[in-house]
C-alpha cells in the first residue's frame, strides 16, 4: 500500500484526501517510480478546480515527479535508476505524482545523473520541459516563417 492525495470531485484544497491506495502494477511499456519529490503547478490548480476537460474521478493529481525506478517490466530502466517524468497525461488521463508511487509510460521517463537534492529536482521536470520546448520547438518553428 502507498499514501496518495486523492480527489473525488473538483473544489478547493480540502478535496485532496490523503488515503492508502494499492501500489500500481506496471505493464509492459510502463515504469513504476518511487516518488521522492514532485512540483506543484498552476495546471494542477486548474484540474483541481474542475477546469481540465476529460478528467475522471477519483484522480491523483501531479503532472511531474522525480524518483527511483522500482520496476520496469520491459527492462527499459534498471531498478534503482534515478528518473524524472512530466506531463503526457499525468494527473489527468492517469494518476500522477501526488503519491508515494506513480506508474507512467516509459516514453515519458528520463534517467538523470545528478547530485541535486530531491526537493530541488522535484521542481525541475515541467520547468525544463517548458524551457526546452520554447527554445527547441517553438523557436525552430519560427525559423520556418519568413518575416
Amino acid at each position: 500500500m502507498m499514501k496518495a492525495a486523492v480527489m473525488y470531485e473538483p473544489g478547493g484544497p480540502e478535496v485532496l484526501k490523503i488515503e492508502s491506495r494499492p501500489i500500481p502494477k506496471p505493464r509492459e511499456g510502463e515504469v513504476l517510480i518511487i516518488v521522492k519529490a514532485f512540483g506543484l503547478n498552476r495546471s494542477e490548480l486548474f484540474t483541481r478546480l474542475g477546469h481540465s476537460p476529460g478528467v475522471t474521478f477519483p484522480r491523483i493529481l501531479g503532472i511531474e515527479a522525480v524518483g527511483i525506478v522500482e520496476e520496469a517490466p520491459g527492462k527499459e530502466f534498471a531498478r534503482g535508476a534515478i528518473v524524472a517524468t512530466a506531463m503526457g497525461g499525468m494527473g489527468r488521463q492517469f494518476d500522477g505524482g501526488y503519491a508515494e508511487y506513480t506508474c507512467v509510460p516509459t516514453n515519458q521517463v528520463q534517467m538523470i545523473k545528478t547530485q541535486l537534492p530531491w526537493e530541488i529536482l522535484g521542481a525541475l521536470p515541467e520547468m525544463v520541459q517548458t524551457a526546452w520546448g520554447s527554445l527547441f520547438k517553438a523557436l525552430h518553428s519560427l525559423r520556418a516563417i519568413a518575416f
